[in-house]
């Protein structure tokens, strides 16, 4: 019986590694890939973030979205008052206690309507802006 070549009982396990790396995606662009979709991540929040910040949103205080029956009743009473379509609605870091519900308004103007618990529309703010306006 002929004895392989000792190049060859090398050479067998460095392409089984080889090929495992490529399945794996290699070693090396697993982390970066993962790192670089937290970047990515990162950057889509940090835009969010600036995006609320420019609108005058409390400092790094995170707004808990609305849900279930809460969201329904704050939505359909800040469009009672202000028609238009819902971008978003949360509990209010900046006034605890109170709803914040974003409404894009028919002429493209978003407004921040504020409500109580009992969905009594207390406040708006114009967005983009600090001025507030009575709802009353």
């Amino acid at each position: 019986m002929r004895v392989p070549p000792r190049r060859a009982l090398l050479a067998a396990p460095a392409a089984v590694l080889m090929f495992s790396l490529v399945a794996c995606g290699g070693s090396d662009s697993g982390s970066d890939g993962s790192k670089a979709a937290d970047t990515q991540q990162s950057a889509q929040s940090a835009g969010g973030a600036e995006d609320g910040g420019a609108a005058g949103d409390a400092d790094d205080k995170t707004e808990p979205p609305l849900t279930g029956d809460t969201k329904q009743k704050a939505e359909a009473a800040a469009l009672a008052k202000y028609p238009g379509t819902v971008v978003k609605s949360e509990e209010d870091a900046e006034k605890p206690g109170m709803y914040a519900v974003e409404v894009k308004q028919s002429d493209g103007t978003s407004i921040e309507v504020y409500l109580d618990k009992s969905f009594t529309v207390t406040d708006t703010k114009k967005e983009g802006t600090e001025e507030t306006e009575d709802a009353g």
